[in-house]
């Protein structure tokens, strides 16, 4: 009986896990990952986190920031979505949003996008894509997670004054002097600040000067969720100097 000669096979080459597969990251590296996103409840406000390509000018900018808002301000209440607070800084943006669950989370911020990019493209004249991957988003479940959520946010531009003077005094830092809010963001409209509202300088301007170019009482919707309601209650409030860590 003649034997039997063994076959050899060649396998494909692609496929699989290996070095450099899979879509590539929008940038020089790569930013959030393309993982499911965890289910959300709507009881727990969300964190949002967008970062703008390199090379467009500063979003602080007052011709750039004016129209960051009004888009903001478009997409406030969406699709079971919520815009609370937000902060602009040069090249990314803060968001402090309530969402119906994921699915609403993604149509509210996918339409947020859209309107804020194509705000900024149209006054700077320019084409293409203003930011840099996928929103980062993180759920605040407990009254202490959405007590620092708001102090990181509202008082962001402090936080990176500070990081760029390498002090850790609070005094005043870079665009927004001591004792006044950011007007880049929506703390003229946060109750929560430790100090008398008339001492929070800048805020009674600020929403004047909303009040001034829009119909909308302010771009921002107020809190349903308990936690964003009563966070200040159980955690304690904070003062419009306090910086938070870097």
């Amino acid at each position: 009986m003649a034997c039997r000669r063994q076959l050899s096979f060649s396998f494909r080459t692609w496929g699989g896990q290996r070095r450099g597969a899979g879509r590539p990251p929008n940038g020089a590296t790569a930013g959030v990952g393309h993982l499911r996103r965890p289910s959300l409840s709507h009881r727990h406000p969300v964190h949002v986190t967008l970062r703008i390509v390199s090379g467009v000018p500063s979003l602080r900018d007052g011709r750039v920031f004016a129209r960051v808002r009004e888009a903001l301000a478009a997409g406030q209440e969406r699709f079971g979505f919520r815009l609370v607070h937000f902060s602009v800084q040069s090249n990314h943006l803060h968001l402090i949003v309530e969402a119906k669950d994921r699915r609403s989370l993604s149509l509210g911020m996918q339409g947020l996008s859209v309107r804020v990019a194509r705000a900024v493209n149209r006054r700077l004249a320019r084409r293409g894509r203003l930011f840099a991957d996928r929103y980062h988003a993180r759920a605040l479940k407990t009254p202490r997670a959405v007590h620092f959520a708001l102090r990181y946010v509202l008082l962001n531009v402090r936080k990176h004054a500070r990081a760029g003077s390498g002090s850790s005094r609070t005094v005043a830092w870079g665009d927004t002097p001591a004792g006044f809010v950011d007007s880049r963001s929506s703390a003229p409209w946060f109750a929560g600040f430790q100090r008398p509202g008339e001492l929070a300088f800048g805020a009674l301007q600020a929403r004047a000067e909303w009040c001034a170019s829009s119909e909308l009482e302010a771009p921002v919707v107020p809190a349903k969720t308990w936690l964003l309601l009563h966070a200040s209650e159980r955690q304690g409030g904070f003062d419009v100097d306090d910086v938070p860590p870097v």
